[in-house]
């Protein structure tokens, strides 16, 4: 398999050859595991490692183009669209900033604008949170002198009248209530000290205030005054895609200039913003982005392969060709993801005359279809060997995470009929049927950009039919299944994902509790639904407000092992990544991993 050769054809080839030499006699598993094992790690060498640990980052040279791609047009150039649209969150946020950061290298919190401080009074049992902001942020305009300087009239504003409307619909407005001993509701109030300093009043001391606290936000001087003329409705409004991009301001490292519907986005470096390297200037290096629009992946790895564009994140199946082709480009390699999408299935009560209703609610379908879930068979014929299966709620960085507390309703097609058989269901005739004889058939829905869950959907679709389940693939562009989500709630069950990985255990504020409206299954939930989302419900606000360590890892331990029995939502896989760029760029300052992701915010072209 060395001599040039391809790894994964030359895996095969062994395997031709071992089958063929040895007569009648099967391969066994673990023989092909081993056999697999070898063929990846001969493809995985031909990549590069290069993770982020503390280094320092190198002064860069100023100047050129980054050339990259999106794959949807933005919905909006708002910030409060922003929070449920991708595509428009990843404009925004180039425009903006958050108040801190989270170094999970040394689990602390660092400055970015501003420099928080906590104040406890335990007699009291409340805290405060003083946030500093820079002195040096500017709301700024493309080839413009005007400036508009950021203070804190920005951020109180904002956590007030858009996150603390319910008018606007901001996931960040169930942040701003606490729990009270007494079993009331207080809010979290946030005051102006002067300029540059605001404080957030906690009623009672929580185990995360920064965590809770921190945000981004739009600029005041627009928003405002959009609130005035027409409320929510007018907020939401505000800088839509017709909008000529020079009105829109900039606190972040990039203007946008230019938007073409299908085309592409092309940005210019902010020359005002704030972080800056030890030379004095001010990143990013190039002095432009382009990003076109292009929604195929197919399409997206062939321009990679003619140079038009500079970056690429390969899925499984591109891995082979690019690192053994690779010309002009480096691919760099990333161990396993700490998040990983699921498949969840719908238990809103609007739905609740329906037959998948009375499925999708019985807690023994839920496992049934976990031990239906053929996780090797996933991993080898959609991610080509390049992941694992994720058994685990919080991932290895969470500090209570529990490596014990793992989901046991893995694959077993006898174990998944036993469920369904003490749940009234009968399989009779090769149809599997409820105890009103309803053949079971209800959809799977998955993103029409997303290859990988083509594949996956299509392994789900086969391991059901064994079990006399018919499962009809719908494929539905993302931003119209993310408005499923939200407002229509027109969907059967679904394969998506949610970006991070919970690194903070209460992390997921609007996904985890009964009333979040990321609550997926069924949101904004007025009271929980269930016995057992009351019990959630009550471990996360606990843990929120456990400051003891020892205690604090059993109300979170209890809560991981809930969710894992319960499954609300099924875990996949956490898939290696890799990301390839173009050796146009010095690569001192860029680095790839689990836990940073992409670290490129210093990268320059080689002189």
């Amino acid at each position: 398999m060395s001599n040039g050769r391809n790894a994964l054809a030359g895996l095969a080839a062994v395997l031709l050859f071992f089958l063929a030499a040895c007569g009648t006699r099967e391969i066994t598993l673990a023989e092909y595991r081993a056999l697999s094992a070898e063929g990846l790690n001969e493809l995985l060498a031909k990549t590069t490692s290069k993770p982020y640990r503390g280094e320092a980052f190198v002064p860069g040279v100023l100047g050129g183009v980054m050339n990259s791609v999106i794959t949807a047009d933005p919905k909006s150039f708002n910030h409060l669209i922003a929070e449920t649209d991708m595509p428009t969150a990843s404009i925004v946020g180039a425009m903006t900033d958050y108040l801190i950061d989270y170094n999970p290298l040394k689990r602390e919190w660092v400055p970015r604008i501003a420099s928080p401080e906590i104040i406890v009074d335990e007699v009291a049992g409340r805290l405060d949170v003083i946030y500093t902001l820079r002195g040096d942020l500017y709301w700024s305009y493309y080839n413009s002198d005007k400036k508009v300087r950021v203070t804190s009239d920005d951020v109180v504003f904002w956590y007030n009248e858009i996150s603390g409307d319910p008018d606007c619909g901001s996931s960040s407005y169930y942040q701003q209530y606490l729990l009270l001993e007494d079993g009331s509701e207080a809010h979290v109030d946030i005051e102006k000290l002067d300029e540059r300093r605001f404080v957030f009043h906690f009623p009672r001391i929580v185990a995360e205030p920064l965590l809770s606290t921190n945000m981004d936000f739009g600029p005041r001087h627009v928003y405002e005054e959009a609130k005035k003329r027409g409320g929510a409705a007018e907020i939401k409004d505000l800088y839509r895609i017709s909008t000529d991009p020079a009105l829109i301001p900039s606190m972040g490292k990039w203007f946008l200039v230019e938007y073409r519907a299908g085309q592409r986005l092309v940005f210019k470096r902010n020359p005002d913003y704030w972080e800056r390297d030890a030379a004095g200037l001010s990143v990013p290096y190039y002095e432009e982005e382009i990003v076109r629009i292009i929604p195929e992946e197919n399409t997206q790895l062939l321009m990679f392969k003619n140079g038009e564009t500079d970056s690429f994140s390969p899925r499984p199946q591109d891995l082979e060709e690019l690192v053994n082709n690779a010309s002009g480009y480096t691919v760099f390699d990333a161990e396993g993801s700490l998040g990983a999408a699921f498949w969840t299935f719908n238990q809103n009560p609007i739905w609740k005359e329906t037959p998948e209703y009375s499925w999708f609610t019985v807690k023994e379908f839920r496992q049934a279809m976990s031990c239906l879930l053929n996780r090797e068979r996933i991993i080898s014929a959609a991610y080509r060997g390049l992941a694992e299966a994720k058994t685990d709620f919080f991932p290895p960085p969470n500090p209570f995470y529990n490596p014990s507390i793992r989901n046991t309703y893995l694959y077993d097609p006898v174990q998944a009929l036993r469920l369904l058989s003490g749940a009234g269901f009968r399989l009779q005739e090769g149809v599997l049927r409820d105890r009103g004889g309803v053949p079971v058939e209800f959809d799977l829905t998955i993103a029409s950009e997303n290859t990988v869950f083509n594949d996956i959907a299509s392994i789900i679709r086969d391991e059901l039919s064994r079990v006399g389940i018919k499962l009809n693939i719908r494929v539905m562009d993302f931003q119209k299944l993310v408005d499923a989500l939200f407002s229509s709630f027109v969907w059967d069950s679904v394969l998506i994902g949610l970006s991070g990985g919970n690194i903070f255990p209460s992390q997921g504020s609007n996904v985890w509790p009964s009333s979040g409206n990321l609550h997926m299954w069924y949101p904004n939930q007025e009271s929980p639904a269930t016995e057992w989302e009351a019990r959630i419900d009550w471990l996360y606000n606990e843990g929120v407000y456990t400051i003891d360590r020892d205690r604090a890892q059993k109300i979170w331990d209890e809560y991981q092992a809930l969710i894992i029995e319960q499954c609300p939502v099924i875990s996949l896989f956490r898939s290696r990544s890799f990301y390839a760029l173009r050796n146009r760029w010095d690569f001192s300052n860029f680095y790839f991993d689990n836990l940073n992701g992409i670290k490129a915010d210093y990268l320059y072209l080689k002189p």
